[in-house]
C-alpha cells in the first residue's frame, strides 16, 4: 500500500491510498466494510491487525475497480500533507554515507574519519512539512540554507531491544525527507538540533510505502535537485549503516513506538560542501526523491 493524507474542498486531512493517478478515500470506499482509522498515525497505532484488515479492504476493492466516484479524487485536484506527524522528534542519522563524510571533511580541512557508531540528532516536529509546500526562507534567522535527500523509515511495531535479525520487521514503511539544514546555525551552536528544527523544515512524504510493497531498502536511489539540476545521486546500499543496524541501536535501552519516524542520512552533494558554496534562496525549487517513493518538491519563500 501506498498511504497518504490530503485533503480537498476545505476538509481537515484524511487517510487516502495512492491507485495509480487517482488518491482514494479510504474512508469512503471501505466505510461500509470495516472502521478505517481518519489518519496514517492512527492507523499504525492501532496495529498490525488493523493494518492488515485496511490493506486487505482496499486491495480487494480496488481490485474489482471500487475506487470509482466520491472515493476517488485526481491528485491534482487534492492537497497532500505530510503522511504524518510523529508525537515525538524526528530522529536522524547524520554522516551515514562515506561520500557525505568525506566532501564535509573535505569542506573543513580535516582528515576523513569515518564514525563507528551511528551519529544520530533530532528535528522538532513542528519541522514537518508537506511534500509540496512552500518552505520558509527564515530571512534574518539563516543565510545558508541546505538541501538533503534522505530516504525515511516509520516504525510499525514498537520495541526496546530489538534485535538486527528482528528489526526490518518494526518497520512499517518507507518515505522521503528532506532534512533541510541552516548550515551557520547548525555550526555556530555546536549542537545540531537548532539548526536541523527551524519551522517546515522537514518535507516529508508524498506518501508512505509500506515495507512489504518497498521492498530492499539497501537498493533504493537517493537523489537531490535544485532548480532542475541534480546535486545528489547516490544509492541506500552506500549507507555505513543500514537499516537494520539503526533500528537495532536506537532501541538499544530506548523505546522505539508505533508512528516514530527515523531519517537515515544523506550523500554526497549537498551546498556547503560545494566549491563555492551552495545555498538555497527565496524563489528556488528544492526536490528530494527516493526510488519506488516519489518525490518532494518545495519552494523557498
Amino acid at each position: 500500500m501506498r498511504y497518504v493524507m490530503f485533503s480537498s474542498s476545505g476538509e481537515p486531512p484524511r487517510l487516502g491510498a495512492l491507485h495509480g493517478d487517482a488518491i482514494v478515500d479510504l474512508q469512503r470506499l471501505l466505510g461500509a466494510r470495516i472502521a478505517v482509522p481518519r489518519t496514517l498515525l492512527a492507523l499504525i497505532e492501532a496495529g498490525a491487525t488493523a493494518w492488515s484488515a485496511v490493506a486487505d479492504a482496499a486491495s480487494s476493492a480496488l481490485g474489482s475497480g471500487g475506487a470509482s466516484g466520491a472515493a476517488a479524487h485526481p491528485r491534482t485536484a487534492v492537497q497532500l500533507h505530510a503522511p504524518l506527524r510523529p508525537r515525538k522528534n524526528v530522529m536522524c542519522l547524520g554522516l551515514n554515507y562515506k561520500s557525505h563524510v568525506a566532501e564535509g571533511a573535505k569542506a573543513r580541512g580535516q582528515q576523513l574519519r569515518l564514525p563507528e557508531v551511528p551519529v544520530v540528532f533530532t528535528k522538532a516536529p513542528t519541522a514537518v512539512n508537506g511534500p509540496y509546500d512552500d518552505i520558509p526562507s527564515h530571512a534574518g534567522v539563516t543565510s545558508e540554507m541546505d538541501w538533503e535527500a534522505e530516504m525515511g523509515l516509520v516504525i510499525g511495531a514498537g520495541g526496546t531491544g530489538i534485535a538486527c535479525a528482528d528489526a526490518l520487521a518494526h518497520v512499517f514503511g518507507y518515505t522521503v525527507i528532506n532534512d533541510i539544514t541552516a548550515r551557520d546555525l547548525q555550526f555556530r551552536h555546536k549542537q545540531w538540533f537548532r539548526g536541523k528544527s527551524l519551522d517546515g523544515c522537514c518535507p516529508m512524504g508524498p506518501c508512505v510505502v509500506t515495507a512489504d510493497e518497498f521492498g530492499d531498502p539497501q537498493a533504493k536511489r537517493v537523489s537531490a535537485r535544485v532548480n532542475g539540476v541534480t546535486k545528489q545521486d547516490a544509492s541506500t546500499s552506500a549507507m555505513i549503516f543500514p537499516v537494520d543496524v539503526i533500528v537495532e541501536t536506537l532501541s538499544r535501552g530506548m523505546t522505539l513506538e508505533p508512528g516514530d519516524v527515523i531519517s537515515t542520512g544523506t550523500p554526497a552533494g549537498v551546498g556547503f560542501a560545494r566549491t563555492p558554496p551552495e545555498f538555497l534562496e527565496a524563489g528556488d525549487v528544492v526536490e528530494a526523491e527516493v526510488e519506488r517513493i516519489g518525490t518532494l518538491r518545495n519552494r523557498i519563500v
